[in-house]
């Protein structure tokens, strides 16, 4: 399996949205320089996450990006489906039906013990992913950076953050 890196990217972009919740945000020139990421290629994620109501904003030069949601509500899991899609993983191709050996369509009604547990380890990734909330996502991210460079990272934000009304 692999994600797309427009999923990490925007990701990264609640993560930098998560204190400004709910009135404060950032400009789509501030959420890609904040990790040197090219700018068209953030806007495209961003207006991903914007469609499934994850973010909200960024309309022209002036405009910014804020979550939409408390970001207690905001799971990994939407990330990866705004940015991703919804499209499983795994898809049966029913190769069981070809070969020397081939079974029968009428043979093949239930799901081949393949794909069966292909897709209990997506549901089990999915689950996985729903856990993981962007308030408690921040908390970590911040305990990990340490005081110095959270200091660092808040001042960045501070100095391009835009305020609601």
């Amino acid at each position: 399996m692999r994600i797309n890196k427009g999923v990490e990217w925007a990701g990264h972009a609640c993560a930098l949205l998560v204190p400004l919740w709910p009135d404060r945000g950032l400009p789509l020139s501030a959420l890609a320089e904040f990790h040197a990421l090219p700018e068209p290629y953030m806007a495209k994620q961003m207006q991903a996450l914007a469609r499934a109501g994850i973010v909200t904003g960024g309309r022209g030069r002036s405009g910014f990006y804020t979550l939409a949601r408390a970001p207690a509500e905001i799971t990994l899991l939407d990330i990866l489906l705004a940015v991703d899609g919804d499209e499983p993983m795994f898809r049966c191709s029913e190769i069981r039906q070809n070969g020397p050996c081939a079974s029968k369509p009428a043979d093949c009604k239930v799901p081949c013990n393949i794909a069966a547990g292909f897709w209990r380890a997506e549901e089990a990734y999915r689950a996985s992913l729903a856990q993981v909330d962007l308030a408690t996502l921040a908390g970590a991210v911040a305990a990990q950076l340490g005081p110095e460079k959270t200091a660092r990272a808040g001042a960045w934000i501070s100095g391009n953050v835009r305020t609601r009304g």
